[in-house]
């Protein structure tokens, strides 16, 4: 295990940052007196977020997914605090339902915010990582370990994203640029919540087996993740447990095909309820976005 070091003056940019595990990251990283870079689809959220801060602080309005935005805003990053040296990719939206009835411009976006966009994120911030030997942290999910019916493009997207994250730390480990893959189970915020409003999403959940059926509080999951960045982990566990699915991921789509076979069959005459567009506050906030911005074409 790598030793902690101080973020006293380390400068983070945290996408994703309005809300949920990106507020709470941008707050206890500028408690530990790291100057953060808000990124994110909400100025006046960001805003909000970046005046209640310890530390100096700022907010940039862009979608993860737009490189010539996030090159820019690596660009005004690097010339507002002089240099980057821990970039967290949170962004992310979800969508539940069965494949074959889902809107498929949401399953599309999911993929693109959750996959490209963490790509587009580290694209944009490597070469000011290399200049400060930096750590970039790609938040994934349990949903990259397990696959879990009505959530295939979440579970794409995540595993994506960790396959991605992994390539990444062996092509720019030489140059002194560390890379860790975040991993969370469900977590109490927006996006969580959205989804429970569904009560198809909700039950189903409910279903799976212990510890995994469980919502766990933010606060505990954000101190793990700040834990992780200050060791600049590999990989970083949000709930203690998720450390163990790791050795036994093989076994799981087996065992979930043979589950969920049942659990779909028992709930096909309620699947037509089930919300078809991106879930939560987030989502409603991408959604609001790609509206504005077909408005302005």
């Amino acid at each position: 295990m790598s030793a902690s070091r101080s973020l006293e003056g380390q400068v983070a940019v945290v996408t994703g940052a309005a809300r949920g595990v990106g507020e709470l990251l941008a707050r206890k990283l500028s408690a530990r007196g790291a100057k953060v870079a808000l990124v994110g689809l909400e100025p006046e959220a960001l805003k909000e977020v970046s005046e209640r801060l310890h530390t100096d602080s700022g907010h940039w309005h862009a979608d993860v997914t737009d490189h010539e935005a996030m090159a820019r805003v690596a660009q005004e990053v690097k010339q507002r605090f002089g240099k980057v040296d821990i970039v967290v990719a949170n962004a992310g939206v979800a969508a539940g339902g069965p494949f074959a009835e889902s809107d498929p411009e949401a399953w599309r976006r999911v993929i693109e915010v959750n996959l490209i966009g963490g790509a587009v994120t580290a694209r944009a911030f490597l070469p000011v990582l290399a200049e400060s030997r930096g750590y970039f942290l790609q938040i994934a999910s349990l949903a990259a370990i397990t696959p879990a019916p009505m959530m295939s493009a979440y579970c794409a997207s995540k595993s994506g994203v960790e396959a991605f994250a992994h390539c990444l730390r062996a092509e720019v480990g030489h140059k002194g640029v560390r890379v860790g893959v975040g991993y969370l189970s469900w977590t109490d915020t927006d996006m969580v919540r959205g989804a429970d409003q569904d009560e198809v999403m909700r039950e189903l959940r409910q279903r799976l087996p212990w510890p995994s059926n469980r919502t766990y509080p933010l606060g505990p999951a954000v101190d793990r993740i700040v834990a992780g960045i200050e060791r600049r982990s590999p990989h970083v566990y949000a709930q203690w447990w998720l450390r163990g699915m790791q050795g036994v991921r093989g076994y799981l789509p087996g065992i979930i095909a043979t589950v969920g076979q049942r659990e779909m069959k028992r709930f096909e005459p309620r699947l037509t309820s089930v919300s078809r567009g991106l879930v939560g506050a987030g989502g409603a906030a991408d959604e609001k976005e790609r509206a504005l911005g077909t408005e302005r074409h």
